[in-house]
């Protein structure tokens, strides 16, 4: 059985609608005949935003997205008779809600608001990975462009077929609660259960290990299923050279991957499987120096590199401890060669931070975004639409112009932000908070004991009026942490409504009001 990264989908939700016709009420109060425009959300945030500008000329609803649950039978069927879907951006909705709206939406517009407001002139935050990993990171990629028969509920499958080298190779990742999950390892040579499945376009990072300096060549062949059972596709094979404790300039090879974000990149369209680095090696080394968001790929595409005159360089100071929970190396062996994951957890993500909302602005745009794409999908109601979103424009204005200055009236030396997760870097930025740190960068993973000391330090080093949990996100870390500094655990709304905050504009206004009772 391979492994598969991201969340399955239940099979049988995405075939009930061959089997399941519908006539009359909805399950939501809406008659067959009903002819309002139907629209279909991943989160009930967007669904909050897209409801004030349809107003009663639209019946909208939201799929339990971003991992909240599986999609039910009720919400396949509303996808299925859907006009209009809005997602949140690429797979933080959850991948069994992609695949579900990318099976039964049919031939009706699906909007990514957070990639299509970065046209509308949205302000995007890169997702910067940690610059002191100063070795290569090596991650697992698929690029989809120009492939055909393609889309959001295919799969890639890559497999290793054979290894030769010195020592036992490993690929894993860092999962909740810190445990890894290793994917590949040659210990007892590779079977299916070494495969890797990815979503087509997807990406994500890997840690690699190396039991034993010397040159690994391992051999990676990839196959694409363009649908759930579907007969997989060959697409090409390489084979990945590692130069791991020794110059990897000594091997002959044209290029040498010593620095940055690459990936082994499966690429659909030649149908190939390559090396791909942010630039050219030769310029790395002064991007590490002169441009710290050099990892944000919409800004910096991949370069490909034959991965046949390519060598990935492992070197000596990548010699670490055996992390924790991790077989990676003999009895008694206590350290191996380690490219490390840039960015922890099991998640396939993008490239830019994704919650654009906490920036009032930013949802401002969005509204934009769905209003063009209502008018465009039922232009007989388009001056409503149009009133509409003028009316709920003016709302966002009078809350962004509330939140800046509830916040503006905090001494600026006391705005600072601790937060459970790193979700706040809009708010942050639009508003002048300084992010303090958080207890981890996403809800996957879990604190180490030197984090718990660093945070415990940030607290007591700044002064720090309060913490911040995340509604619906209580962490133990962050309790103990302000226990032991005696400052108070204040509630910060993310993307959660609850029984008080029931609107994107009461969401805002909360947080402004948090930050002010807390920190001033």
């Amino acid at each position: 059985m391979r492994r598969t990264v991201g969340a399955a989908l239940p099979v049988a939700l995405v075939v009930v609608l061959a089997v399941a016709p519908w006539s009359g009420d909805d399950g939501h109060g809406v008659a067959g005949d009903d002819d309002r425009l139907r629209v279909v959300t991943t989160t009930p945030l967007l669904a909050d935003l897209v409801r004030n500008v349809a107003g009663e000329d639209a019946v909208v609803t939201a799929l339990p997205g971003g991992g909240a649950g599986e999609p039910s039978l009720r919400d396949v069927r509303d996808v299925a008779r859907a006009d209009v879907a809005f997602s949140s951006y690429a797979l933080l909705d959850g991948h069994a809600a992609t695949a579900v709206l990318d099976a039964n939406l049919g031939d009706v517009p699906w909007v990514s608001l957070a990639e299509t407001a970065s046209t509308y002139a949205a302000t995007v935050i890169p997702r910067v990975e940690n610059p002191a990993l100063d070795t290569v990171w090596l991650g697992l990629s698929v690029d989809a462009a120009g492939a055909r028969g393609v889309d959001r509920a295919s799969e890639v499958v890559l497999r290793p077929t054979g290894l030769t080298g010195p020592g036992r190779l490993t690929a894993y990742l860092t999962e909740a609660f810190g445990a890894p999950r290793v994917y590949l390892d040659s210990r007892d040579g590779f079977d299916d259960a070494d495969a890797v499945a990815l979503p087509s376009d997807a990406h994500t990072h890997m840690s690699w290990t190396f039991s034993e300096q010397g040159v690994y060549e391992l051999d990676l062949t990839a196959e694409l299923v363009p649908a759930p059972g579907d007969a997989p596709v060959p697409v090409g094979s390489t084979t990945v050279t590692f130069a791991v404790g020794v110059d990897p300039h000594g091997l002959g090879a044209t290029d040498v991957l010593d620095g940055g974000h690459a990936d082994v990149a499966v690429r659909l369209g030649p149908g190939d499987v390559a090396l791909a680095a942010d630039q050219h090696p030769a310029d790395e080394r002064q991007a590490h120096t002169d441009h710290t968001d050099h990892t944000d790929h919409a800004k910096h595409a991949h370069h490909p590199y034959d991965a046949h005159t390519t060598v990935v360089s492992v070197p000596a100071k990548a010699l670490a401890p055996v992390p924790d929970g991790l077989d990676v190396a003999d009895a008694g062996v206590e350290q191996v060669y380690q490219l490390p994951q840039a960015v922890l957890g099991r998640s396939v993500h993008g490239e830019i931070d994704p919650y654009l909302w906490q920036d009032v602005r930013n949802a401002q745009v969005y509204v934009e975004v769905i209003t063009d794409t209502l008018v465009d999908a039922d232009p007989a109601r388009a001056a409503t639409y149009r009133a509409n979103a003028a009316a709920y424009t003016q709302t966002l204005r009078e809350a962004d112009a509330y939140v800046a200055s509830t916040v503006a009236a905090i001494p600026r030396s006391q705005r600072h932000l601790l937060s459970t997760h790193d979700t706040f870097a809009y708010l942050a930025a639009a508003y002048d908070v300084d992010v303090a740190g958080f207890v981890t960068a996403d809800p996957s993973q879990e604190a180490s004991v030197a984090t718990r000391r660093r945070l415990t330090e940030t607290v007591r080093a700044l002064d720090l009026g309060a913490v911040f949990q995340e509604v619906g996100a209580a962490d133990q870390v962050l309790a103990s942490v302000a226990e032991s500094t005696g400052v108070p655990v204040c509630d910060i709304y993310s993307a959660t409504f609850d029984r008080d905050v029931t609107t994107y504009v009461d969401l805002v206004r909360a947080n402004a009001d948090a930050l002010a009772r807390c920190l001033a």
